[in-house]
C-alpha cells in the first residue's frame, strides 16, 4: 500500500478595486462580494476582499499527471475539483499521479 502526498500552493491573484468599487465591496466575476473573507466564491476561489482589492487563491489543483490519451480532465464546479475521467466512457474515472496548484 502506498501514499501519494502533493505539496503545492494554490493558485492566487490580487484584483485591485476601481474607483467607486470599493464603497460596498469586491467585484470578481460579474459578482459583488462583501468585505472581509469569502470561504467560496462561484468560481471555487477562497478570497479576501479589503477596499483596496480582492486577494484570492483557488480551491481546487489541476491534474497534470494522468493518462492523456485516455483520459480527459473535467472541472466539477460542485466540489471545487477537476474530475479526469476516460474519454470513452466518462463514467469511469482515471487515476491521477499530480497535481499542480
Amino acid at each position: 500500500m502506498g501514499i501519494i502526498v502533493a505539496l503545492g500552493d494554490a493558485y492566487c491573484f490580487t484584483k485591485t478595486n476601481t474607483a467607486g468599487e470599493s464603497a460596498k465591496g469586491c467585484i470578481l466575476d460579474g459578482k459583488l462580494y462583501p468585505f472581509g473573507e469569502i470561504e467560496r466564491t462561484e468560481n471555487c476561489f477562497r478570497c479576501s476582499c479589503s477596499q483596496d482589492a480582492i486577494r484570492c487563491c483557488s480551491l481546487f489543483h489541476t491534474p497534470v499527471g494522468f493518462d492523456k490519451e485516455r483520459c480527459k480532465v473535467v472541472f466539477n464546479k460542485e466540489s471545487c475539483n477537476y474530475d479526469v475521467v476516460e474519454k470513452d466512457d466518462p463514467s469511469k474515472e482515471c487515476t491521477v499521479y499530480s497535481r499542480v496548484g
